[in-house]
């Protein structure tokens, strides 16, 4: 179970719900949402926004003069370049905002390609121009490369190889490009690659799950001594901050995501509760799922054989304060601190809409949107 795009959703939850009760803020308007758990896999992914988007999704009534489906406003996600490219190239036919907040590929930055996406973490291009802003700084001209093999690796190299050299700074001792999941041979070779080079430089733009099976060879071989130099997709992966590790990973250098406060979420965090009255729902699911997976234990109908091997019942009543777990540390809000914003500004382009004088209207002959026959282009 990811813990961390857990509290990710929970945290655009708690936002919705603090703009809800902000009478300064989108005055008699109800936000609502729902979530959607990509798996991590684009099909998924694609298939749950054209969903949002289309209406697919359960009928509602409104009331007075609205009828049908509430207008969806926009979609906060997604996490990953490549899935956002899929999705925002559809969407973006109808003009639906996008707000993604990790998604860094400088190639999204694309008007013309992508013109209702938007995001609340820089482009990748600025972290390329960084990050060779610090070898520059420590005069380092010898460096190996390491990518993911997707949207966000190889687009990033394509911007480091040709910045780098034109910038006069140095060259590229090796490039490669890390696999998905585990492959003993190709990372033997690549780490067999880094051991044999004369370059003690390492950057890498790859995703946590890359660095994890690429360092788990690096200890395998001990290979010692290199400067790493890390994307902001690793840099603060705690499951890296170990005492096993720091070996070979102490001393890392890296662009990282600004941290941020956001006032009031552990509390909003602590009270998450499961609904055992309405466990088939799937934003319940979603909570039951968490709370399995933190307390070992299996709400009804158990498993067979789950209570004769020793296994507990959930009761729902269990306390999250009484377990150690990654979800209420609110001391490194990074992701969550983007989703937080994304939230925000979809509210506030509402707002702003909402706001509008007849006759100063920014749509035709001067118009203004309403709230009945919103358009998600019109924010």
């Amino acid at each position: 179970f990811d813990v961390l795009g857990f509290r990710q959703a929970q945290t655009m939850v708690f936002a919705i719900d603090e703009i809800n009760r902000n009478s300064n803020l989108l005055p008699n308007v109800t936000l609502g949402y729902s979530l959607y758990d990509n798996c991590l896999e684009l099909g998924i992914g694609f298939r749950a926004a054209l969903s949002l988007v289309s209406g697919q999704e359960e009928q509602f009534i409104l009331d007075e003069t609205c009828v049908g489906t509430p207008p969806v406003l926009g979609i906060v996600g997604d996490s990953s370049s490549t899935r956002s490219i899929a999705i925002s190239s559809v969407l973006g036919l109808y003009r639906v905002p996008m707000v993604s907040y990790f998604a860094t590929c400088s190639c999204l930055s694309d008007r013309q390609m992508f013109p209702s996406f938007f995001r609340t973490i820089p482009s990748d291009a600025f972290q390329v121009r960084a990050m060779i802003q610090i070898l520059n700084r420590f005069g380092w001209t010898w460096a190996g490369l390491l990518v993911s093999d997707d949207d966000y690796g190889l687009h990033a190299a394509k911007s480091f190889q040709s910045d780098f050299v034109q910038s006069g700074g140095g060259c590229l001792a090796y490039f490669e490009v890390l696999p998905w999941g585990k492959d003993p041979a190709e990372l033997r070779r690549i780490v067999d690659v880094m051991k044999k080079s004369t370059a003690r430089i390492v950057i890498v733009f790859a995703h946590e799950s890359h660095m994890i099976n690429l360092i788990e060879e690096v200890v395998r071989q001990n290979v010692t001594g290199l400067q790493w130099m890390a994307s902001e997709a690793w840099i603060a992966a705690t499951v890296l901050h170990t005492p096993h590790l720091m070996p070979y990973l102490g001393g890392t250098m890296g662009i990282a995501i600004r941290r941020g406060e956001i006032a009031g979420l552990r509390e909003f965090l602590s009270r998450i509760r499961p609904d055992l009255h309405h466990n088939n729902s799937y934003g319940n699911s979603m909570i039951n799922q968490f709370w399995e997976y933190t307390f070992q234990c299996r709400f009804a109908p158990l498993p067979a054989g789950w209570v004769e091997a020793g296994g507990a019942l959930c009761t729902g009543q269990e306390d999250l304060e009484n377990v150690e777990t990654e979800f209420l540390d609110i001391s490194n809000l990074r992701p969550e601190y983007n989703v937080y914003k994304a939230v925000y500004a979809l509210a506030y382009a509402l707002d702003e809409m909402l706001q509008c004088e007849p006759g100063r209207g920014p749509f035709s002959g001067h118009s203004c949107g309403s709230l009945q026959r919103l358009e998600p282009w019109q924010v």
